[in-house]
């Protein structure tokens, strides 16, 4: 591919200050003990990506509302309710890493706790006020972070409340968090896991000393779904389910897409459309908007933004690609497949590593050749969404081609995310496959990236309807994607906060499946059972079973597996 000549006194090179350390923030109340680390120590194997300027950092004083007091010298004390939880046990991983004392409940263990436990949090199956009592049965925590999951009438938020011991939801703690950072905020209905994961993974691999949370377990994060940096920037998996991401103030805005996904907490996709609408409001002031530009739905949010022309963004129409979007706060950024994004990708193909390769262009340039381990063209738009992000934030510190050319060389050794088109196992000619897909528009991509990888082989999906509410506003849709596989197995639906009786159920949704061959197997043993018969019957059979959904369905694969290996060992 030709690229540009450059002439000698552009020559590709680092800034003087590249390698320098971040300055040091301060934490959110000054001490004569910080009680988050304030160390900017970089690892001599990984240099700092970039010099830290100073923020600002202002903070409403609230009686009783001060979590981060230091007091007598002791560790402050955080106790998270529902920390088994993949968001709130990577704020408890994070505070401990700050120096916090964290303990924690949940009703039931996960793999997420086990971590926790080997890095000193003291953890409780059930809730109870007991777990809010010290080593010497006299003290209480210093405050609750409780997950959105819990119902305000849990024990536990209670008897602090008549304690007076401040209770937090997600949103406030996140804001208090992150307020002295530059934050990336990672958003969308779908994509943010991947997204938010790949770009703190290329931020640290090109020696940014940064803080990350992620909200699920990604394999190359020595904590698992946690970065704990001492540098500036902080990626952050910003959910917009009961308004998490309210409490943010972002620097950088990503937004992946839009859809009807929560049920239980919008009533319709405008009410989706709303809650964003109020989340890009909360850009600080210079900021930017990373944006998927070629879903109508995304572009809607831009209706009331205006371009460097002065006329109005129409929702109908994009921009010429050499006009750039701004708000009169922030900058604009598109990404996606059409030529009339920012950043776009072309070519897209499969590669020889089971993932896709494109070219990417910047408006109407080609700039170099991406390639991914992971597959499917929503990887790629995720891919597309770390590219622009990563040049908003550097862009004017390095050389325009190097900067891309180390982005492109980080995304290629990204592996991906658990529970994300994650191989659990093959045996003989069968390949098994787990993936967190709970929503119509997910199982669409799981099975186009499955096709990709496994062009001649059949897909046999096994689904759990994640929520009653979801399968009663979606059904239809379910079935259509569905019926995209070559055979399906339905569940009974796995309930999640649901209460109460739905009429609906897993075995209306297998009613609804045409086209592909459907059966509706209500527990998770039999169907276990039955994939290790059908595949017992012809070994050599080319088959990929898929166990989609966001409940206990991750489970199906592994004992599968092993039922296999130990009948033909």
């Amino acid at each position: 591919m030709d690229f540009p000549v450059l002439s000698q006194s552009n020559s590709l090179r680092f800034p003087s200050d590249f390698l320098e350390k971040p300055k040091p923030y301060f934490p959110i109340r000054r001490s004569s003990t910080p009680l988050w680390s304030t160390t900017n120590h970089t690892p001599p194997s990984v240099p700092a990506l970039s010099k830290t300027s100073s923020i600002k950092c202002t903070v409403k004083e609230t009686q009783n509302q001060e979590p981060f007091q230091s007091e007598n010298g002791r560790k402050v004390w955080i106790h998270f309710v529902g920390i088994g939880g993949c968001g709130l046990s990577a704020l408890a991983m994070l505070a401990l890493k700050q120096g916090f004392e964290v303990s924690g409940s949940d009703v039931k263990w996960s793999s997420y706790m086990d971590g926790l436990q080997e890095a000193g949090a003291r953890l409780h199956i059930g809730h109870s006020v007991l777990n809010l009592k010290g080593s010497d049965g006299s003290r209480l925590p210093n405050a609750i972070v409780v997950s959105s999951a819990i119902p305000p009438d849990n024990v536990e938020i209670l008897h602090a409340k008549s304690a007076g011991v401040p209770v937090h939801k997600r949103d406030y703690w996140l804001g208090r968090l992150t307020e002295c950072h530059k934050l990336i905020a990672v958003s969308g209905s779908h994509g943010k896991s991947t997204t938010a994961s790949m770009l703190a993974y290329v931020l640290k691999a090109m020696g940014d000393d940064l803080t990350a949370v992620i909200g699920a377990h990604v394999p190359q994060f020595p904590e698992g779904n946690i970065i704990s940096g001492g540098g500036q920037n902080f990626v952050l998996e910003a959910d917009e389910y009961d308004g998490c991401f309210l409490g943010l103030s972002p620097y950088i805005a990503v937004v992946t897409n839009l859809d009807w996904e929560h049920v239980d907490i919008f009533q319709d996709k405008e009410a989706v459309k709303s809650t964003f609408r109020r989340f890009l409001n909360l850009i600080k002031v210079g900021g930017h908007l990373i944006i998927y530009g070629d879903s109508p739905d995304t572009r809607s949010l831009l209706n009331h933004r205006r371009q460097a022309t002065g006329s109005e963004y129409s929702s109908g129409v994009m921009p010429a690609p050499n006009l750039e979007l701004f708000d009169e706060h922030y900058r604009i950024t598109t990404y996606g497949i059409s030529s009339l994004n920012d950043w776009h990708a072309s070519s897209i193909h499969p590669n020889c590593h089971g993932g896709s390769d494109y070219t990417l262009f910047h408006r109407e340039f080609p700039e170099v050749d991406v390639s991914l381990q992971i597959p499917g063209v929503h990887n790629v738009l995720n891919s597309l969404a770390v590219i622009a992000t990563v040049m908003a934030l550097f862009s004017d510190r390095m050389q325009y081609y190097e900067l891309i050319s180390h982005v492109g060389l980080h995304l290629k050794s990204f592996n991906g995310v658990s529970r994300r088109f994650e191989m659990i196992g093959t045996i003989c000619g069968c390949h098994l496959y787990d993936d967190y897909a709970h929503h119509p528009t997910e199982i669409r991509a799981v099975l186009q990236a499955a096709r990709q990888r496994f062009p001649f082989k059949a897909i046999w999906v096994v689904f759990q309807p994640h929520s009653y509410s979801r399968l009663a506003a979606l059904k239809d849709e379910f079935a259509t994607a569905l019926s995209d596989a070559d055979h399906v197995v339905i569940t009974a639906v796995y309930a999640a906060r649901d209460k109460g009786f739905w009429d609906v159920s897993g075995s209306d949704l297998a009613a609804s499946i045409n086209g592909s061959p459907c059966e509706y197997i209500s527990s998770l043993e039999v169907v276990v059972d039955k994939l290790v018969f059908q595949i017992s019957k012809d070994l050599h059979r080319q088959i990929v079973v898929l166990t989609l959904g966001a409940g206990d369905i991750t489970t199906v694969g592994p004992k599968v597996l092993h039922k296999l290996q130990q009948q033909y060992k």
